[in-house]
């Protein structure tokens, strides 16, 4: 049976910082009928990540910001329920932009709009290593940087979702690897779960990075920003470089995404890169991405953490979370939770 409504969180008023209880609400609307070529989905599992901070703001960055009063945007993963599509059918598992509610309509959007899971793959994994974070951590670590055997890299934030990722597969390209973490469980579960050698932040970087890599690092998987990136730059190789994937330090707030780096003449003595990228201009490498990911994943050469959190209504939470640092790995919301 079709629902006869929708529950939803719309964006209310753009955070200045933190975001806050009135930044979003709940709205409950009716489910129009379905229209042809469109489906029902009901949605179960939302990936959270920190660039959904940046939709909140005003400006525009690599896409356009959610709107007031619109349902905030999101990635999911869901079941359709009802359709008049002649491509998705009852009982189907998909994933892709759903937003944060408990219903989402598909209309045939293709590869950026919502895609069936292939068989066998569990749903959630869509929204993790086959997902934003592996793509993401694939394509930085891959395409942008080309890390191989001999190099020796950095991974700020190593304990997230991509970082984590981002830290593994440079391990399998074959590359001598560090990251940082923000506390000592962090740091642990990077060195005895994901693999590679891992430091915290709050210490000393400056003597913890000469001693890893007394000749510098060749490259460099920034998530952070800030005082994390200039104390990378003053440990650059010759023709280092540096891939920029986040600056969650800043915390993405309405006062912009951070400053520059006050020594960012590094570049310019050690003659190294530093690029920024978005997985999305990257779609002609998926097929590659998702086969190498795919095979690591299935030789158990490749793991993450999921941070779940319980319930629609703690979405906004669970994104504030993130730059709190109090998740490990990708963080996800349960949908199907009663509301409280």
């Amino acid at each position: 049976m079709t629902p006869a409504s929708n529950h939803r969180l719309v964006l209310r008023r753009r955070p200045a910082d933190r975001i806050t209880p009135d930044t979003f609400g709940f709205e409950e609307r009716p489910i129009a009928p379905l229209a042809d070529g469109e489906a029902l989905i009901e949605v179960a599992w939302l990936g959270i990540d920190a660039t959904q901070r940046t939709w909140l703001n005003e400006g525009s960055t690599y896409v356009d910001p959610v709107g007031i009063g619109e349902v905030m945007r999101g990635s999911g993963v869901g079941k359709v329920v009802a359709t008049k599509s002649p491509d998705l059918s009852v009982g189907q598992w998909v994933y892709g932009t759903l937003g944060w509610q408990r219903y989402a309509v598909a209309r045939g959007e293709g590869l950026f709009g919502v895609n069936p899971v292939p068989d066998g793959i569990d749903p959630k994994h869509m929204l993790t290593v086959f997902g934003v974070s592996g793509l993401t951590a694939y394509v930085g670590i891959d395409r942008v940087l080309g890390v191989g055997e001999g190099d020796v890299v950095l991974v700020t934030a190593a304990a997230g979702s991509v970082g984590s990722l981002a830290g593994q597969i440079a391990r399998l390209r074959g590359a001598r690897v560090i990251g940082t973490a923000g506390s000592a469980a962090k740091v642990d579960w990077v060195r005895d779960v994901a693999g590679f050698d891992c430091v915290d932040y709050h210490d000393d970087l400056a003597e913890a990075f000469s001693t890893f890599a007394p000749d510098g690092f060749t490259a460099v998987f920034d998530n952070v920003g800030g005082s994390q990136l200039e104390t990378a730059l003053d440990h650059l190789a010759l023709h280092g470089r540096i891939a920029l994937c986040g600056s969650v330090s800043s915390g993405y707030t309405a006062d912009g995404y951070g400053t520059g780096p006050r020594n960012y003449m590094q570049l310019a003595f050690k003659r190294a890169k530093m690029e920024g990228f978005i997985f999305l201009d990257h779609v002609a490498d998926f097929p590659a991405a998702l086969g190498d990911l795919a095979g690591w994943f299935g030789a158990g050469r490749l793991t993450w953490a999921e941070d779940v959190v319980s319930g629609l209504e703690h979405a906004p939470a669970a994104l504030q979370g993130i730059f709190d640092g109090d998740n490990l790995g990708k963080r996800l919301v349960r949908v199907d939770r009663p509301l409280a």
